[in-house]
């Protein structure tokens, strides 16, 4: 969640060829060091294929999280307690909108050319009518909102997810997804308005976005406080399910389960295949 104001807060003080450079080395650097064998005398019958990092990914979870509890949380409550409902609604949009470009540049690379003309239609007029997000009048017109992502889009391809990551102040990934981190990056609308008007004004809106985005998860937060035996856990399979869900677009191969997990990303997967 504050990884979102960390990661924008420098991004928005360079140049951008050489901020979007360094996202992509952050991102090629944790997938190497992620993706690397273990020694023989380091191989534990007991380890998750999944999950081959566990000791880094529990270490970066109860990090995280005890910053999400002690630092996030009071100021989160405190919106959700004085912020009336339709007013977050409307900030949730204005986000929603800001990095609603990603979405429709996925959608075309993944070969849904209508959806994808829908979509930057949706932009368009959510950005100029709705009042640049604060209202989904796009909505109201008919135009669905959607959620693609360059992961997904790379999950269409083929590609398989690798081993599950788990990012200090980012939350659950995996070796695939974390490429999304630059591709969402560059495409969202704060960025460019961050770098044009510079840092002082993309801070505040930054802060604030990862403040609505932690409060729309406070539902599930509460469950996984709640009825989790080992949060953790929850967390993984939770975030590993709903990824795939969103490659397929609601509608997984009842098989998808069933077959032994792979940890190369970069081998193909005939059965994900939907181009």
């Amino acid at each position: 969640m504050l990884g979102n104001i960390l990661t924008l807060k420098n991004l928005l003080s360079g140049n951008p060829r050489g901020s979007i450079a360094m996202i992509v080395l952050v991102c090629v650097i944790l997938l190497q060091g992620c993706a690397s064998t273990p020694s023989r005398e380091d191989v534990d019958m007991d380890i998750d294929p999944a999950d081959p990092h566990e000791k880094f990914n529990r270490a970066s979870y109860d990090f995280t999280d005890k910053v999400d509890r002690e630092v996030f949380m009071p100021i989160v409550n405190a919106y959700i307690d004085y912020i009336p409902d339709a007013a977050q609604r409307s900030i949730g949009n204005f986000y929603d909108n800001l990095g609603y470009p990603n979405v429709a540049l996925n959608a075309f690379l993944q070969g849904k050319l209508k959806q994808g003309a829908e979509d930057t239609l949706r932009f368009a007029v959510n950005s100029t009518i709705g009042m640049f997000g604060l209202f989904d009048m796009a909505g109201h017109m008919g135009l669905k909102k959607h959620d693609e992502d360059f992961g997904q889009t790379l999950g269409v391809w083929g590609m398989k997810s690798g081993s599950y990551l788990f990012i200090p102040l980012l939350g659950p990934s995996n070796q695939r997804d974390v490429t999304n981190i630059p591709i969402g990056m560059v495409t969202n609308v704060l960025f460019y308005a961050g770098l044009a008007v510079g840092t002082y004004f993309a801070a505040p809106l930054t802060l604030l976005g990862a403040i609505d985005k932690r409060a729309r998860l406070i539902g599930p937060m509460r469950i996984r406080d709640e009825a989790a035996i080992d949060p953790y856990l929850f967390v993984r399979e939770a975030s590993m399910q709903q990824r795939e869900y969103l490659i397929y677009d609601g509608n997984p191969p009842l098989n998808l389960y069933d077959e032994p997990f792979q940890d190369n990303p970069f081998e193909k997967d005939s059965n994900k295949k939907r181009l």
